[in-house]
């Protein structure tokens, strides 16, 4: 069973609805964690709402990686939730639809990223099945290090 999380975030004068869907960790962990559906591929934007809701639960999260096919830019820097936020990016070593956070106190986190337009379109049900399939990968891919 998933948790859905819809939280409205004031981000630069803006509110924006953040739409993300946790699994529950229990017994068997799943290889993703959940699902998020950002309103645009704007990653600037869209993570500090995501880690202004990630951060109390997960401890603060200081780097990300995504897949750069998928956004069109990836600043290396991103003002969030009071800190900065470190962002890389891969290519062949992560799946182009995940986006990987990684906090010191608690691990790494990999979210399905459900990219606009087809945000809307997603059954829960899909993302909660896939954040519980298979088993947890370690906090460290071995020796895979983010570019940017």
């Amino acid at each position: 069973m998933a948790t859905s999380v819809l939280a409205t975030r004031s981000h630069e004068g803006a509110e924006q609805t953040l739409r993300l869907q946790l699994a529950r960790h229990g017994d068997h962990p799943g290889i993703l964690d959940g699902a998020w559906w950002p309103h645009s591929r704007d990653l600037a934007r869209e993570l500090p709402v995501l880690l202004a809701v990630l951060d109390p639960l997960w401890g603060r999260i200081t780097h990300a990686s995504v897949h750069r096919a998928t956004w069109p830019h990836i600043p290396g820097k991103v003002p969030a939730a009071g800190h900065i936020l470190r962002l890389g990016w891969f290519d062949a070593e992560q799946d182009a639809h995940t986006i990987s956070l990684l906090s010191y106190t608690v691990g790494r986190w990999d979210l399905l990223v459900v990219p606009p337009p087809r945000s809307c379109y997603l059954p829960r049900r899909r993302a909660a099945a896939l954040s519980r399939a298979g088993r947890r990968r370690p906090a460290r891919r071995s020796g895979a290090v983010p570019r940017g």
